[in-house]
C-alpha cells in the first residue's frame, strides 16, 4: 500500500511537471517552424510532419544586430548587478551577524523592512536622481538600481545563515591575531558558499529576466533581452519566429548558471533546516 501511494504520488508530480512544462515545450516547438507554418496550424502538427522543423529561424535571430546587442547588454547589467550584491551582501551581514556595535538590531529590522518596498516606489525617485548624476539611461543606472533593491533580501538571507556558524570558530580566529576583513575572508565566505551561491543564482535569474527596470532606466541602444525582444511584438502568431527563437536564447545561460551551481542551491536553500 506504501509503495502504490509512492508511485501514485510520483505520478502525480510527472504530470504536473509535464502540464506546467506544455507551453514552454510548445514555444519550442513553434521557434522551430516557419512563421507560415505558424500561421497556418498549431505547433502539435509537428508529431505528424517533422519536416516542418528548421533552424532558420535561430539563424536569422542570430543575425539580427539588435538582438545580439541587446544579449551582450545583459550580460553588462547581469554580472556586476549579482556580483555587487553578493560581495556588499555578504559584507553587510557578517557586520549585522558578528560585529557589535550601537544600533545593530535597529539596523538590521531596517533592512528587512526595506525588502516589502516596491519596485515602483522607487522608480521616479531614482529617475530624478540618475537624471542629475547624468547616467539616467546608461547601463550603470540599471546597475544601480538592481543593487539597490538586491541588497536587504541578499543581507537577510546570508545573515541568517551566517548566524549559524559557531562563535567560537570566530573567536579562536581573532585570538590568532586576526583581523575582520581576514575572518570574512578565510572563515566565513568559505562557510557561507552555498548560501552566497543560492543567493548568486536568485539575484542572476531576477535581473537576467528583468522588464520593468529595463523599460524605466534603459535606453534602446542600452537594453537587455528582455527590452529587445519586446520591440520585436507586432502580433505574437506573425512574429513567432523571432520571438521564439529570442526567448530560448535568453534562456540558455540562465539554465546553465542554474545547472552548474544546483547543488549549492540546494545545500543554501535547506541550511539551518536541522538545527
Amino acid at each position: 500500500m506504501m509503495r502504490f501511494g509512492r508511485a501514485l504520488l510520483r505520478l502525480l508530480v510527472v504530470l504536473i511537471g509535464v502540464f506546467w512544462l506544455l507551453p514552454t515545450f510548445g514555444l519550442a516547438v513553434a521557434s522551430l517552424r516557419s512563421s507560415a507554418d505558424n500561421s497556418a496550424t498549431g505547433w502539435w502538427t509537428v508529431f505528424t510532419a517533422p519536416a516542418q522543423l528548421t533552424l532558420d529561424n535561430y539563424a536569422q535571430v542570430l543575425q539580427n544586430e539588435r538582438i545580439v546587442e541587446s544579449l551582450w547588454n545583459t550580460v553588462l547589467i547581469t554580472v556586476p548587478s549579482t556580483l555587487l550584491v553578493v560581495l556588499l551582501g555578504a559584507l553587510g551581514a557578517y557586520t549585522l551577524a558578528w560585529v557589535d556595535f550601537p544600533g545593530r538590531d535597529w539596523l538590521f529590522v531596517l533592512v528587512v523592512a526595506l525588502i516589502v518596498v516596491p519596485i515602483q516606489v522607487a522608480i521616479v525617485p531614482d529617475a530624478r536622481i540618475f537624471r542629475a548624476l547624468g547616467i539616467y539611461g546608461e547601463i550603470p543606472a540599471v546597475v544601480a538600481f538592481h543593487v539597490a533593491f538586491g541588497l536587504p533580501f541578499a543581507i537577510f538571507l546570508l545573515r541568517n545563515f551566517f548566524l549559524n556558524i559557531p562563535r567560537d570558530l570566530l573567536e579562536a580566529a581573532r585570538i590568532d591575531g586576526a583581523r575582520e576583513m581576514l575572518i570574512f575572508a578565510r572563515v566565513v565566505l568559505p562557510i557561507g558558499w552555498p548560501a552566497i551561491a543560492s543567493l548568486a543564482i536568485f539575484q542572476f535569474l531576477w535581473v537576467w529576466n528583468d522588464l520593468l527596470v529595463a523599460l524605466v532606466f534603459a535606453t534602446s541602444d542600452n537594453a537587455p533581452i528582455t527590452y529587445a525582444l519586446r520591440e520585436q511584438m507586432r502580433s505574437f502568431s506573425s512574429n513567432l519566429d523571432t520571438i521564439g527563437p529570442g526567448a530560448f536564447l535568453s534562456m540558455l545561460v540562465p539554465l546553465a548558471v542554474f545547472f552548474a551551481f544546483q547543488r549549492y542551491f540546494v545545500q543554501g536553500v535547506l541550511a539551518g533546516s536541522g538545527k
